[in-house]
């Protein structure tokens, strides 16, 4: 393939097949810097609600950095990887203290807030600013391995050495834009990871891995390890329809977000029953498996119904009472979320 023939061929098939109307394809920095954050590891179709509703309750990156961290993370429960809502909130409000509001314009310098890897960096300054750089995230790595026949892990640092290499020969002079864009619209709809579709590929006369019959073997796979599990009891202890919540420490899984409490198991329950009053142990729930990106969290639901609460069980740091309805919206973990609309009765506890 003949130099700038990659860029041509990939600006030409966005502009008559790509995707053009996201609601974040603007050049409005705060809003192409929130769809980047929400879209890492994330699809598209799982963004698109959330961004509306995060928009709508802070339309502008001032709103962003003057809300608390709860509030945060309550419209961005269910969306996972908490810590990017986390480093979200903490770079808006360094934006808005170090940089007197002004969101910054290069890659270096975005890539120097909380949370912005150089791939994100340079996607935002391409579409925000239109500057030259280069993105490398999953779906470009997929095009890239394919098209130009990389074999190796791109995981693997020299092979993700040599994909920047080749990212950054490949940019165009001009539409950085269109160009970034048709990156990711070509892996994210055409060049799937299972059954891509090389036919309408605008690669496909150039492709290697088309030409050799590879595509399931490119790009290479990391070789596969045992995945770890993990396993805890949490306590869906009710008293007088309200269920106990906890905020998790900011760091680990559910950084800040509201829990329920964990054990680890019977005997630990009952001790735990005896500090915050009197009460029952219900049958516990079938087992709730929930898979993060590195094991799996195997969970058994212990409900408590609580007949009396001791004065101290209401005074403790970080916890609270709330009724279940209104638990389930107070930005919980998804499986957490799961057991409390499970509560019979509607969180009445009858």
């Amino acid at each position: 393939m003949k130099q700038g023939e990659f860029a041509v061929r990939l600006i030409d098939w966005q502009q008559r097949h790509g995707r053009h109307d996201l609601p974040w394809q603007v050049s409005d920095p705060y809003r192409v810097w929130l769809s980047e954050i929400m879209l890492q590891q994330t699809q598209v179709a799982s963004v698109l609600s959330y961004y509306d509703r995060f928009l709508q309750a802070f339309p502008t990156l001032a709103a962003l950095a003057a809300a608390s961290q709860a509030e945060v993370l309550a419209l961005w429960s269910g969306l996972g990887y908490y810590s990017r809502a986390r480093n979200l909130h903490r770079a808006a409000q360094r934006v808005m203290e170090a940089l007197g509001g002004r969101f910054p314009s290069t890659r270096a310098e975005i890539e120097l807030l909380p949370g912005v890897g150089r791939s994100t960096a340079a996607a935002i300054a391409a579409f925000a600013f239109d500057r030259r750089e280069a993105i490398l995230d999953g779906n470009v790595k997929r095009v890239l391995t394919r098209v130009f026949g990389i074999e190796g892990f791109p995981g693997d640092k020299p092979v993700e050495n040599r994909l920047w290499s080749l990212a950054e020969s490949l940019l165009p002079a001009r539409d950085m834009a269109a160009y970034t864009q048709g990156l990711m619209d070509l892996g994210a709809t055409v060049c799937l990871r299972a059954n891509p579709k090389c036919d309408e590929c605008p690669m496909a006369a150039c492709c290697v891995a088309r030409a050799e019959g590879r595509q399931a073997e490119l790009p290479t796979r990391k070789a596969k390890k045992a995945v770890p599990v993990r396993q805890v009891m949490m306590l869906l202890a009710v008293w007088q329809g309200k269920v106990r919540l906890e905020r998790r420490p900011d760091r680990g899984i559910w950084g800040g977000l509201l829990s329920l409490p964990e054990c680890a198991g019977t005997q630990e329950a009952e001790t735990w029953l005896a500090q915050q009053g009197e009460g029952d142990l219900l049958p516990s729930w079938p087992e709730l498996v929930h898979v993060f990106t590195h094991f799996r969290l195997v969970i058994t639901p212990q409900p408590i119904m609580l007949s009396r609460r001791s004065d101290d069980a209401s005074q403790e740091a970080g916890a609270c009472w709330l009724p279940i309805d209104e638990a389930i919206h107070a930005g919980v973990p998804a499986p957490v979320g799961k057991l409390l609309a499970a509560w019979p009765a509607g969180g009445n506890g009858k």
